[in-house]
């Protein structure tokens, strides 16, 4: 079993979901980063999301791809987000997952970055523009270095393709809330629980729900229908408007905390 999957399983006897925060790798830079691994880390969080800069993100809303191009005018690199993982392998993180974009694997080469993402530390790949029929060989490498592949399922998902996402997803499965890009929402769309109920009779995979969810609220909200929560433009926006990297690490730390809180107030999903 991997530490993910272990994440998940922990979160279900505990009666509460799992939650998994977003951050951008390098926004403003990679010591403000590190200050913000460590801040979710004695949040007690139960994951972590983190993105890669990309100068063209899929689905990602105006507050990430803003991140985005922030950290790439500072100069992030791919290889300088392995170095800030692999100087915090003692610092005892929860499981860190890369949101990286498959140009970006493809151009490092895939065996390689599949080989220094695990030496960095990471415990999972989440590539958004990689298709489950084409994944294939991401994945065959991916477990040879015990990585878990989570591939994502949108609302407009069509039952073929459900069925192939299915097949190709280890650890969790990543569900889109909206048919629409990231980005803080009011409210979670009605038919979300039924895509919920959908998913959890296709199959044993946590299910964990990401896109607009921003406040205590929604995650109540998920109650008993999902076993995880993924919050990221709320999270990112409180790092933009903090001063420096002390003031990020505490503001986004104290927003997790209340969070984190919020998912233990939930029941057991049922089947998990």
């Amino acid at each position: 079993m991997s530490p993910i999957s272990e994440v998940f399983q922990t979160a279900a006897r505990e009666s509460r979901m799992a939650f998994m925060p977003f951050v951008t790798a390098g926004d403003p830079d990679l010591d403000t980063t590190a200050a913000v691994l460590h801040a979710l880390r004695d949040a007690r969080v139960d994951l972590i999301e983190l993105g890669f800069p990309y100068s063209d993100p899929i689905a990602d809303g105006p507050v990430i791809q803003a991140s985005y191009t922030r950290a790439l005018n500072s100069g992030i690199s791919v290889d300088g987000i392995f170095r800030m993982m692999e100087s915090q392998k003692s610092d005892a993180l929860p499981p860190v997952l890369a949101m990286v974009s498959f140009a970006i694997i493809f151009r490092h080469g895939t065996a390689l970055f599949v080989e220094h993402a695990a030496k960095a530390g990471f415990r999972g790949l989440i590539i958004p523009d990689l298709p489950a029929d084409e994944a294939r060989d991401v994945i065959d490498v991916a477990r040879k270095h015990e990585l878990d592949v989570v591939q994502l399922i949108a609302p407009t998902t069509t039952p073929e393709r459900t069925k192939q996402i299915l097949a190709a997803s280890t650890g969790f499965l990543y569900c889109i809330s909206v048919a629409g890009t990231t980005g803080v929402r009011q409210e979670l769309p009605q038919e979300l629980t039924a895509q919920l109920k959908s998913l959890r009779a296709q199959s044993k995979l946590p299910l964990a729900v990401g896109f607009g969810i921003s406040s205590p609220e929604q995650v109540s909200a998920l109650e008993g229908v999902a076993d995880g929560i993924i919050v990221g433009s709320a999270i990112v926006r409180r790092m933009a408007e903090a001063s420096n990297s002390s003031a990020a690490a505490k503001s986004v730390g104290a927003f997790a905390k209340e969070m984190r809180m919020a998912t233990a107030k939930t029941k057991p999903s049922p089947g998990t």
